[in-house]
This record gives structure tokens, C-alpha cells and sequence, in this order.
């Protein structure tokens, strides 16, 4: 069996880290530059409330995700990263807020929420206004123990 070469190396490096990372890049220029009107106001009122829930200030990650706090993940496969315990992106269509252990434990909760669709970590809202926000930092906080719990063993 021949041994990889340094182009190869190289290559697996580059195809096993992941695109999305921490940057340096400024919050509130990120939010001012990419929306305005109601879902400008949707965005500041979600970024003081998940510094407050989570006692972290937001970071960046890659060139679209607001971020709050970090848990390093190991797949089975040898995989592994850094990601957000929780955060937020304005997009065309809304918003979307990431819930990192998924929406199982939250039926109850989401029967309260409002006006929502879900993907397997990923909350779409419309708007603020369609949605029960004191509900949605119960998902929050409920998540991020949960993240901490498993993550941090």
C-alpha cells in the first residue's frame, strides 16, 4: 500500500474541515448590511435575547450565522468540529434560529410557539411578531443544557 502523498493530505484536510467557522466579522454591521425594516428590528430583538439567555456575546460564523457560545463535536466517523450551541441567520424568506439538539423533545412547546416550520435543527419564523417568544427561550435554555450536558462529558 503506497503512502499518501502531501497533495493528498492537503486535499482530505481541506475536504474534512468545515466551511463555517468563527470569524472576526462585526455583528451589527453584519445585521445593518443584510436586512432592514421589521426583520432588522426581528434580529436585534433576537440577538439581545440570546445574549442574555446564554451569557455569550455573538459571533459570526462563517459569512452568514450569528452564533452564541461553542460545543466541539466527534462523530463516530473521525469527523469532527466546532459549532454554535445556538444562534440565528436572517434569510430571503425570514429568519432562521438554530436549535443544535433538534425539536423531539419539544412538542408541547412547539404547539405554542405560533407560525413555524422546522427542519432537523433549524426553526424558520417569518417574523417575531408570528411567534410566542417567551415559548421559543424556553427551547433555547432547554437546549443549550442539553448541548452543555451531552458536549461537555
Amino acid at each position: 500500500m503506497s503512502q499518501p502523498t502531501a497533495a493528498t493530505l492537503k486535499n482530505n484536510t481541506k475536504t474534512n474541515q468545515l466551511k463555517t467557522q468563527p470569524t472576526n466579522a462585526d455583528v451589527n454591521a453584519f445585521i445593518a448590511q443584510k436586512v432592514d425594516g421589521q426583520k432588522l428590528q426581528d434580529c436585534k430583538v433576537l440577538l439581545n435575547l440570546l445574549t442574555k439567555l446564554t451569557g455569550q456575546t455573538a459571533t459570526m460564523w462563517g459569512t452568514s450565522i450569528i452564533g452564541f457560545g461553542q460545543y466541539h463535536y466527534k462523530y463516530a466517523s473521525g469527523r469532527e468540529g466546532d459549532w454554535p450551541l445556538v444562534g440565528f441567520s436572517p434569510r430571503k424568506n425570514g429568519i432562521t434560529v438554530y436549535i443544535m439538539n433538534g425539536f423531539s423533545d419539544y412538542e408541547a412547546l412547539l404547539a405554542k410557539l405560533g407560525k413555524y416550520k422546522i427542519g432537523k435543527s433549524c426553526l424558520y419564523i417569518k417574523s417575531l411578531s408570528g411567534i410566542d417568544i417567551e415559548v421559543l427561550s424556553c427551547i433555547i435554555v432547554d437546549s443549550i443544557e442539553k448541548m452543555t450536558n451531552i458536549y461537555s462529558a
